[in-house]
């Protein structure tokens, strides 16, 4: 399937977003895929993900100031 796309796959296990955040990671990967003149054109979460490591990638590409994720997401209020 990925050769009918003419694309690659990166795939790999985070065991610590805390030590190396997702967007990090995902920042190494397009800086190493553009110097091969290849773009990312996709992401996949497989599996369960801590809704911490998704908000702070929401608050790095968002460039959020001043959010706070306890008062501003709105399923801790209803959770």
């Amino acid at each position: 399937m990925l050769e009918d796309r003419n694309i690659a796959q990166v795939s790999i296990n985070m065991t610590n977003f805390n030590v190396t955040p997702l967007y990090r990671v995902l920042e190494l990967i397009k800086a190493e895929a553009a110097r091969w003149g290849i773009h990312v054109v996709g992401t996949e979460i497989v599996g369960l993900t801590p809704m911490r490591a998704l908000i702070d990638s929401a608050e790095y590409y968002m460039q959020l100031e001043n959010f706070d994720a306890n008062k501003q997401v709105l399923e801790n209020h209803i959770l």
